[in-house]
């Protein structure tokens, strides 16, 4: 049977047996902050069987998609070396809300087995709690399964949800795949989990355990399984790995294909097949490739499984051309891989070629550091120096180090990693968190959607986090009013600022945020004192105020522009709006075309000249979803929400609690400023409105005007003319070229006389005049080709600085590094270099000090010649 029928026999069984008919949730858990990624069949339950869900089924049947790629449970480092690990794989599961329990579930799975499959009954063996003696009578005495090839065991076979909640027995149905394959039976001294394959887990739930340990019957006992459909396969196949079965045998051929190998053992080709299940998978779920959270753990994967296939040769981008073989080995069953396939493809070559550019120059660092250490474990600050520079995850390190016998000092790497922590924290200033300092009943009354005036009484001042019963002159500090028309920082809006006046008082609001439902003014004191019962006037900065209204708008107008455009994958992903631009951060794998950012634009400007009314409603979640209202990024809502609606017929409907124009046309015109990547999968368009938007098309006239008159042209023309100017001056650069390499080809015939012998060696170091970095190594080449062994230093000074090049023949590679001198004399000169052991570049700031470095190169290469 191939890995689709088994499937879908496993789920017409069950369905037969009056199971509903459950499909695979998503790999990124609802509503659940304790998973990482969706790990088991039970996860989309979780609630039914705590009770605090109900379902209209009580039996249920699924084919549950899963990843174990990051914390608790990861097996990210054994993939690809063992036979059945993975980070993507499927969980066959048959579940009872409280309906059937040990008998059905037992026989259930016996008849499956046996029956439906054909599995030999001499092949199987069972497990049970050491408690269970409920669940070992039914599979001796009703189903009639030997008790000698029944094992009890302890912590193996008890489950729990948690250190509280449901827990219970189970029950474990184990494959013998064999003789001649070592192992003993479930355990046995001998047990390696290898001859005796679980294939199946049956969960029964029958208590629930308290803080104290104490467990208590359920009332209605339920039942949780899972079958791991690659195990399965790969017995009903006759094979003992699953990269055996034909799923994998075909990613594993195309991958093959696309890297140009024919290693079709190679554990890098079963890492790239399992790779691009949970890979492609994880990006229909809505998740990116990025250095947080579920975003770097795909990172993670995608990018062990692109070094894998540029170890095994690949020299071109080939990861995402896989895309394709599991949309046709998956989805059939899986229609959304079809949908998405090209979406799923743009991801991976994005990531591709954005890793590419950085792999070359990682593996550099990584080469030299292993070339340059005379134990087996790989310094922390390098591992640390791969990961902060060069973007290598810790575990892709670890699996370079690991195919040549290395170790890493993962303590060294934690103790940069956490001083990089806390320069973080130095460099990035002191926020006081009033929400954890703040004690204050009730909440403020906005009242700024209608007015920009009014007043308040204080409720409250506060004084570097500390609450305090007044405010003098010159002191700065936080007043909370009972009601204000400034808006408190929220949904990517900035804060208002302005004045607070009283008798014989004025403040200066600076900005204005919210803790805890009240509106903080942070204000300096101008003049007078303000104590706590005091009423205050209000009075908002209107220009401001009337500037970030109109980016805000045009922000909606902007979100429902880009998804007309580019497509409804499109979301945003953090907002900013001031008074001077407006950003806007949203999901796209690739960068607009200029025609792209050009129809967005024009959307936006037809629907400010539409003018028409922008409205607000305020109505229940429910209700608000009802009218297809969109949710903005990051933000909590309660029960009663905002709903704004603008454009001509309903062209933008979001929920938002921010200040808005009255009418579209208020905008004026939206200006787009840049179009550009922020991380993996997110881009990010600036843009100004209304007066900011007309000085900055004036600034572009003028600019225009000014290129014009530099290159004697006109607006008609001017293209031409710089096109012109731009080839002549790419002509001089060739020519400047070919000048230099004639310099480099005479210059290496003059210096090498000026070499002398150390120890055998012949040694070069001197300054070439008219060099720079790059005419210098065409310098050394020739240099050595002239001398054909030794060791050589060149350098050339421009603008007070110095370059530097090192090389060292083949022949010497094993008694001198390039890039030890390099490190050596950089660093004399107060600078720094590094490259290979044959060849080496570098720089420093002090050409004063070059005629003493160069001299001092014999000496160096005699004490650090090795015999």
């Amino acid at each position: 049977m191939k890995t689709g029928e088994i499937r879908e026999a496993f789920l017409a069984y069950f369905d037969s047996n009056g199971h509903q008919r459950v499909p695979s949730s998503s790999l990124v858990p609802a509503d659940d902050p304790t998973l990482l990624f969706t790990n088991a069949g039970m996860n989309q339950f979780k609630d039914v069987f705590l009770g605090a869900e109900s379902r209209p089924y009580n039996r249920a049947v699924s084919a549950q998609r899963c990843v174990r790629a990051g914390g608790k449970h990861n097996d990210l480092e054994n993939v690809g070396y063992t036979a059945r690990h993975h980070t993507f794989f499927e969980m066959l599961g048959n579940f009872s809300f409280g309906d059937y329990f040990k008998r059905e579930a037992i026989r259930f799975a016996w008849e499956f087995l046996t029956v439906n499959l054909g599995l030999p009954k001499e092949k199987l063996w069972v497990t049970v709690h050491i408690s269970d003696d409920e669940a070992e009578k039914i599979w001796i005495e009703e189903i009639g399964f030997p008790a000698e090839r029944i094992s009890r065991l302890d912590e193996d076979n008890f489950w729990q949800m948690g250190d509280t909640g449901p827990c219970g027995p189970s029950s474990e149905v184990f494959y013998d795949h064999g003789e001649h394959v070592p192992g003993g039976p479930p355990g046995s001294p001998d047990d390696d989990l290898d001859r005796y394959i679980e294939i199946w887990n049956l969960v029964f739930m029958q208590y629930n355990r308290s803080a104290d340990g104490e467990m208590t019957p359920l009332p209605k006992p339920s039942v949780d399984t899972g079958m791991g459909l690659e195990r399965i396969a790969a017995i009903l196949q006759g094979v003992h790995s699953n990269y055996e079965i034909d799923l994998f045998q075909a990613l594993i051929k195309s991958a093959a294909e696309v890297v140009g190998t024919e290693e079709y053992a190679a554990s890098s080709l079963r890492v790239i097949a399992d790779h691009i299940r949970s890979t492609a998978f994880l990006v229909i779920d809505g998740v990116l490739p990025g250095n947080e959270g579920r975003s770097y753990v795909l990172r993670r994967i995608m990018r062990r499984a692109i070094r894998h296939g540029n170890k095994l040769g690949a020299d071109s981008l080939f990861f995402y051309k896989l895309v394709a073989t599991l949309v046709a080995q998956m989805g059939d069953f899986y229609p959304e891989l079809s949908e998405q396939q090209s979406r799923i493809e743009d991801v991976i070559r994005g990531e591709e070629e954005q890793f590419a550019r950085t792999l070359e120059q990682g593996m550099g660092i990584l080469n030299e550091a292993l070339a340059a250490m005379d134990g087996d474990v790989i310094p922390g600050d390098v591992v640390f120096k791969l990961y902060d520079t060069y973007g290598f995850p810790v575990d892709l390190t670890n699996d370079i180090a690991r195919e040549r016998n290395f170790s890493l000092d993962m303590p060294g790497y934690e103790a940069a990693m956490q001083a990089q922590r806390e320069r973080s924290k130095e460099g990035g200033g002191f926020t006081v968190d009033y929400n954890s300092t703040l004690t204050l009943d009730g909440e403020t009354t906005f009242t700024g959607y209608d007015q920009i005036t009014g007043s308040g009484k204080v409720v409250a001042l506060l004084r570097d986090s500390e609450q305090v019963p007044e405010l003098n002159a010159g002191e700065h500090g936080v007043v909370i009013l009972d009601q204000t028309p400034f808006y408190g920082e929220s949904g990517g809006q900035a804060g208002d600022s302005g004045y607070l006046n009283g008798e014989g008082l004025r403040m200066e609001v600076g900005d204005t945020t919210k803790a805890q439902g009240h509106h903080l003014h942070h204000v300096k004191v101008l003049e007078g004192s303000v104590a706590v019962g005091d009423t205050l006037a209000s009075e908002i900065d209107n220009e401001l105020r009337q500037n970030t209204r109109l980016n805000h708008s045009a922000t909606h107008l902007l979100h429902a522009a880009l998804r007309n455009e580019l497509g409804d994958h499109v979301a945003q992903k953090g907002s900013l709006v001031d008074g001077q631009r407006l950003r806007f951060d949203f999901s796209n794998p690739e960068a607009m075309t200029a025609e792209q950012v050009r129809a967005v634009e024009d959307s936006v400007n037809a629907q400010i000249r539409a003018n028409s009314e922008v409205t607000t409603q305020v109505m229940s979640m429910d209700d608000a979803r009802e009218a297809g209202a969109m949710a903005l990024f990051g933000e909590k809502y309660g029960d009663e929400v905002r709903v704004l609606s603008m454009g001509e017929d309903r062209f933008s409907v979001e929920l938002c609690g921010g200040t808005h124009v009255e009418r579209t046309g208020d905008i004026g015109l939206l200006r787009i400023l840049s179009e550009g990547g922020l991380a993996s999968g997110v881009r990010r368009i600036e843009a100004v409105t209304g007066a900011h938007a007309l000085r900055e098309m004036r600034t572009v006239d003028d600019a225009l005007a000014n290129v014009c008159e530099v290159v004697r042209g006109t607006t008609e023309n001017v293209s031409d003319k710089v096109a012109a100017l731009r080839g002549q001056n790419r002509d001089l650069e060739k020519e400047l070229a070919r000048l230099k390499q004639k310099l480099a080809s005479s210059a290496g015939s003059d210096i090498t006389a000026s070499a002398i012998e150390v120890d055998g060696v012949k040694v070069l170091a001197t300054a070439v005049d008219g060099a720079d970095s790059g005419s210098l190594r065409g310098i050394m080449d020739q240099c050595k080709n002239k001398i054909g062994s030794g060791v050589i230093l060149l350098a050339a000074v421009n603008d007070d600085k110095v370059a530097l090049v090192a090389g060292v023949t083949k022949d010497l590679t094993d008694r001198v590094r390039a890039g030890d001198l390099m490190r050596e004399f950089a660093g004399r000169l107060g600078g720094k270099g590094g490259g290979r052991p044959d060849m080496a570049q570098g720089g420093g700031t002090e050409p004063a000090l070059l005629p003493a470095a160069l001299e001092a190169v014999p000496s160096w290469v005699k004490e650090n010649l090795k015999a």
